[in-house]
């Protein structure tokens, strides 16, 4: 059985004449990429921000690795390697710093209280080894607030994994970018959950981002738990997700259409190549090429 990085029993939360969080139950296995997906006010925010420390009313347990934590502030979630990276970029940047003050404020912080004199070649080594360890290709003496919103977001990754995390949150980190973009930042968490063995909590609303990366999706409605599955099994209930203000990849509606229309497709496919070796198979055995 797989060690429990992260889970929750019966946490719930309730604002003024709203209950955001009802019973929440997951578990989540170390050096997996798991998504939390909902439509705006499913709870996944809510969620999110209990994990990170930064909603300490809630009711219910947290536990981290089999043991009951308090995660009342987010020094409690630091303290056990808990890192997040929030959707609001440039509020989490200084702009006027560069990339490798950035990526080593921390460490920074830490010796101005202690009044140390601080050895700016040694912070942009530091910086330099923390990106390539990545293989983010970035200078690390450009100002943070030259760069584009995917190389921020990256900033802010490799800020997090120098900070001894080993369960990342990242909120939204394909909002507002570009195709390329996108790609960009899930390789980036493929290849932390890859090589670095780091376990990561993606928070999206996007179907599509998540098909190809996750091992598991958690949807959210209402503030509860709708499904807690493999994505092939979340994307059959695409009429359900449709429902919720959710849509399924594209191809899932692809393969649904071509099977209704007689072609023996897997209508488990959920990612362009997974859909196109079953259109490929289904078309031979039809003799159609």
């Amino acid at each position: 059985m797989d060690k429990i990085t992260l889970g929750t029993r019966k946490v719930s939360i309730e604002f003024p004449g709203v209950k955001a969080l009802s019973d929440v139950d997951f578990e989540i296995s170390t050096g997996t990429i798991h998504a939390v997906m909902g439509a705006n006010g499913a709870g996944k925010s809510t969620l999110m921000k209990v994990l990170a420390g930064s909603n300490p009313d809630y009711t219910g347990e947290v536990l981290y690795n089999g043991n009951v934590v308090e995660l009342r502030n987010p020094a409690a979630a630091k303290k056990l390697g808990i890192q997040i990276v929030y959707q609001e970029v440039d509020m989490a940047l200084i702009p006027t710093l560069s990339v490798a003050e950035n990526v080593m404020f921390n460490d920074m912080v830490m010796n101005m209280g202690h009044k140390q004199f601080i050895n700016y070649g040694k912070i942009r080594k530091d910086a330099k080894e923390a990106l390539a360890r990545l293989n983010i290709n970035i200078d690390v003496k450009r100002w943070c607030g030259t760069l584009t919103l995917a190389q921020k977001q990256m900033v802010l990754i490799a800020r997090a994994v120098q900070n001894s995390c080993n369960f990342l949150i990242l909120d939204e980190p394909t909002a507002g970018l570009d195709p390329a973009g996108r790609d960009e930042i899930l390789g980036l968490v493929s290849k932390m959950h890859r090589e670095l063995g780091i376990t990561i909590l993606l928070v999206s609303h996007s179907m599509e981002d998540v098909a190809e990366y996750v091992d598991r999706i958690i949807v959210m409605n209402h503030g509860a738990v709708m499904f807690d599955a493999l994505p092939k099994q979340v994307f059959a209930h695409y009429k359900e997700l449709e429902a919720v203000g959710l849509a399924a990849p594209q191809v899932t509606y692809l393969v649904h259409e071509l099977a209704e229309r007689g072609l023996p497709v897997d209508t488990q496919a959920t990612t362009a190549k997974e859909a196109a070796q079953t259109i490929l198979s289904a078309l031979r055995e039809k003799n159609v090429i």
